[in-house]
C-alpha cells in the first residue's frame, strides 16, 4: 500500500498540469506586480517634481543658530508682526524637543519685560526671523553714532 501511495505522488509531482498551473500563477503574480508599479508611475509619481518639505518645529530652526538661537527672533508662519526673542532654551537628549522661553514682540515693541513660557514649540511650524535687529545690535549703533557725531 505504501508503494502504490508513493508511486501516486510521483505521478502527480512530475505532472505536467501541475508545472503548468504554477506557472500560470507565477506569472499572473508577477505581472500583476508589475503592472501596478507602472501603473502607479504614470498615475501621477512623477520622480522629477521635488516633496514638499516637512516644516520645523522651533528647536530644529534654532539648532542652526548660533547659540541655539538665543538672542534671535522666531515666529509661527501663520503670525503676523508678532515674535518671540529667545531668553532660554532647556533641550532633551534628542535634541528635537524641550522647552524654551522668551519676549514676545508685537509690531516690533516687547509686550513685556519678563520672559515667559512659550507654548506650542514642538508643533512645526516656526521659522527664523532674519530681518528683525536685536535689541542690544540697535542701542550698540545708536551708541556708535552719536559718539561719531560727537567727535566730528
Amino acid at each position: 500500500m505504501a508503494s502504490a501511495l508513493s508511486s501516486r505522488v510521483e505521478s502527480v509531482r512530475n505532472s505536467p498540469s501541475l508545472r503548468f498551473s504554477l506557472n500560470c500563477i507565477r506569472a499572473l503574480s508577477s505581472s500583476s506586480s508589475s503592472s501596478s508599479a507602472a501603473a502607479a508611475v504614470s498615475s501621477g509619481e512623477n520622480p522629477n517634481k521635488s516633496k514638499r518639505r516637512k516644516k520645523k518645529n522651533l528647536f530644529e530652526v534654532a539648532q542652526f543658530l548660533p547659540n541655539w538661537g538665543i538672542g534671535y527672533h522666531m515666529a509661527k508662519t501663520h503670525w503676523n508682526e508678532v515674535s518671540y526673542e529667545i531668553t532660554k532654551i532647556n533641550l532633551y537628549k534628542d535634541g528635537r524637543h524641550g522647552k524654551a522661553w522668551g519676549v514676545a514682540f508685537k509690531n516690533g515693541l516687547p509686550l513685556a519685560d519678563a520672559p515667559k513660557k512659550i507654548s506650542g514649540v514642538h508643533k512645526r511650524c516656526w521659522r527664523y526671523l532674519p530681518n528683525v535687529v536685536k535689541a542690544s545690535e540697535s542701542s550698540t549703533d545708536s551708541g556708535l553714532k552719536v559718539e561719531t557725531e560727537a567727535a566730528s
